[in-house]
C-alpha cells in the first residue's frame, strides 16, 4: 500500500469512502506523495462497473457437497458509488428456498394458500428442479393434485413426440385439461397417451386436437368405447380434430356419434368412401352443419400452453432437443461435405405432410354447430350467407336427444344397448 501511494505513475483511485456509525464519510488524500501525484492531470480510472449497476452475487455450491445443502443469507450488490454492500435476505425468501429444494419430500400440499404455492412453483422451477429424474414427477403431482387447472388449463405438444416419449408420467400427471393438442406426434392406436385420454383425469378437456396421428378407426373406437357405454371419459368434447388420418374410414366415424356436446369436428384428410352419406349422418345425428370456409377453431392459434408449469414444458422441450444433438465429431464431415461441393443435411423439424398437402386442398370436410358459443360469430355468419340451407332441415338437426329417443321405437333403443364383443373386450382392459 505504501508503495502504491509513494509512486508517481499510479492512477487517481478515485474518493475514499468510509462508514462510521452508520454514516458514509468521504475521506480526503492528504498524503504528501498522493498530494504531489495529483497535481498533473491523469485520466480516469477504468471502473470495472458503471455507476448505477447493480448484481446479485451467487455462492458456486457445484465443487463442495457439504456448501451444497448451505444457503446463501446474503445479497451482495454494487451502489451507485461502485460500492459493495451487503443485504440480508427475508426469513420468507430462505424458507421458500428451503422448500423449493426439497419439495419432492411434501405429503401434500392440499389446502395451502394458491398465492404461497404459486411463489413455491416459481422458485422450483427456477432450480429447475422439475426436470430432475424421479424427483421432478414426485414434485409435479404435489401440485397438480393440489392445485389442477391452475397449475396448467392448456397443453401444446404439437410436433413434440420427443418431448412425449421422455416425459410421458410428467404429461399423465397433469389434471383438469381443458385443451390438449397432440397433433404430428404419430402417437398411433396402442400409444399409452391415447389410452390415457380415456381416463377420468382428462374428462374435463373440451378441445382434442389429434391431426396426423397415424389413428385408425381401432384407435377411435377405443377413444369413444368410455363414452359410448360408461359415460364417462370425453364425454364432454365440444372441439376435436381428427383430419390428416387417412386409416380412419365411415365405420370409424361412426364411433363419434357418441359425443353428443360436439360444436366443431374435423376429418379432412381422412379415408372416407361415401362423403356425402358421411355428412347428412353427422348433421342427423350430431347436428353439425359442413362448413364451405376453413373455421377459426382449427387454425392451432387458440390452443398454447397456459399456467404454471408453461415454462417446465419448454425446459423440457430444450433438455430433449440437446439429448438429440449428433456429436460434435460430426462438424469436420460436414465441411468436408461443403469443400466437395455437396448438398448439406439441413437440420429441420419433422413437419406434417399430410398437412401441408392438405391445405391446398380446396375440400374441407369440417362441421359446426350454429349459435354454438365455442365457434367464431363472424365466420359462421358468412358460412350461412354463402350456403343458405332450408330451415326444416336444419330445426329438424336440432332437436333435442331425449325428444328424439322419445320418437324413436323400441328397437331402436335396444340397438343402443347392445355391445359388441370387441367393445366387452376394450372395456375389460381397462
Amino acid at each position: 500500500m505504501s508503495y502504491y501511494l509513494n509512486s508517481e505513475n499510479h492512477l487517481d483511485p478515485g474518493p475514499i469512502y468510509v462508514r462510521e456509525n452508520g454514516q458514509l464519510h468521504m475521506v480526503n488524500l492528504a498524503l504528501d506523495g498522493v498530494r504531489s501525484g495529483l497535481q498533473k492531470p491523469r485520466p480516469r480510472p477504468f471502473r470495472l462497473f458503471p455507476k448505477g449497476f447493480s448484481v446479485e452475487l451467487c455462492m458456486n455450491r457445484e465443487d463442495d457437497t457439504a456448501q451444497k445443502e448451505k444457503t446463501d443469507h446474503f445479497i451482495f450488490t454494487y451502489t451507485r458509488e461502485g460500492n459493495l454492500r451487503y443485504s440480508a435476505k427475508s426469513l420468507f425468501s430462505l424458507v421458500l428456498g428451503f422448500i423449493s429444494d426439497n419439495v419432492d419430500h411434501i405429503d401434500s400440499l392440499i389446502g395451502f394458500p394458491e398465492q404461497i404455492a404459486e411463489k413455491l412453483f416459481s422458485a422450483a422451477e427456477a432450480r429447475q428442479k422439475f426436470t430432475e429424474p424421479g424427483a421432478g414427477l414426485r414434485a409435479l403431482q404435489k401440485f397438480t393434485e393440489a392445485y389442477g387447472s391452475l397449475v396448467l388449463c392448456s397443453l401444446c405438444l404439437r410436433n413434440r413426440y420427443l418431448v412425449i416419449s421422455e416425459k410421458l408420467e410428467e404429461i399423465k400427471s397433469f389434471r383438469e385439461l381443458t385443451c390438449l393438442d397432440l397433433s404430428c406426434c404419430k402417437l398411433g392406436d396402442e400409444h399409452e397417451l391415447l389410452e390415457h385420454l380415456t381416463n377420468e383425469a382428462l374428462s374435463s378437456v373440451t378441445q382434442l386436437h389429434l391431426k396426423d396421428n397415424c389413428l385408425s378407426d381401432a384407435g377411435v373406437r377405443k377413444m369413444t368405447a368410455p363414452v359410448r357405454v360408461m359415460k364417462r371419459g370425453l364425454e364432454n368434447l365440444t372441439l376435436l380434430d381428427l383430419s390428416c388420418n387417412p386409416e380412419i374410414t365411415d365405420a370409424g366415424i361412426g364411433y363419434l356419434f357418441s359425443f353428443r356436446k360436439l360444436n366443431c369436428l374435423d376429418i379432412s384428410g381422412t379415408g372416407l368412401k361415401d362423403v356425402n352419406t358421411i355428412k347428412h349422418k353427422i348433421q342427423t345425428h350430431i347436428g353439425l352443419v359442413h362448413s364451405k370456409v376453413p373455421l377459426k377453431e382449427f387454425d392451432h392459434s387458440n390452443c398454447k400452453t397456459e399456467g404454471w408449469a408453461d415454462q417446465i414444458v419448454l425446459q423440457w422441450e430444450r433438455l430433449t432437443a440437446e439429448a438429440g444433438k449428433p456429436p460434435e465429431a460430426s462438424e469436420p464431415r460436414r465441411a468436408a461435405q461443403r469443400f466437395y461441393s455437396r448438398r448439406t443435411r439441413t437440420e429441420t423439424p419433422v413437419q406434417c405432410p399430410l398437412a401441408d398437402t392438405h391445405t391446398n386442398s380446396s375440400e374441407k370436410l369440417q362441421f359446426y354447430r350454429e349459435n354454438a358459443p365455442d365457434c367464431q360469430g363472424p365466420l359462421l355468419k358468412r358460412e350461412t350467407a354463402l350456403c343458405p340451407e332450408s330451415k326444416t332441415s336444419k330445426k329438424r338437426a336440432f332437436e333435442d336427444p331425449e325428444q328424439e329417443q322419445s320418437h324413436s321405437s323400441q328397437p331402436a333403443k335396444q340397438k343402443c344397448v347392445c355391445l359388441a364383443v370387441e367393445d366387452w373386450d376394450l372395456l375389460n382392459s381397462y
